[in-house]
């Protein structure tokens, strides 16, 4: 069964319990990549090791130019 068949199914049980539908297949994969990599700092900052990302460059460069 795909998992467009099982949402079918699983919307029709649903609907036929009258309880709200589920959400759809993939409607929260970028919610989901979010909340992980908002952890993944999390960690690098209670590990007290230096946060990378876009941001940690950027003030780098502005810092860099600065001086």
């Amino acid at each position: 069964m795909s998992i467009t068949q099982q949402y079918l199914l699983d919307t029709y049980r649903a609907r036929q319990h009258g309880e709200p539908a589920p959400p759809a297949p993939g409607a929260q994969d970028w919610q989901v990549v979010r909340e992980w990599r908002d952890y993944r700092l999390f960690r690098a900052v209670l590990a007290e090791r230096p946060v990378r990302g876009r941001i940690r460059r950027a003030l780098d460069r502005r810092l860099h130019l600065t001086r």
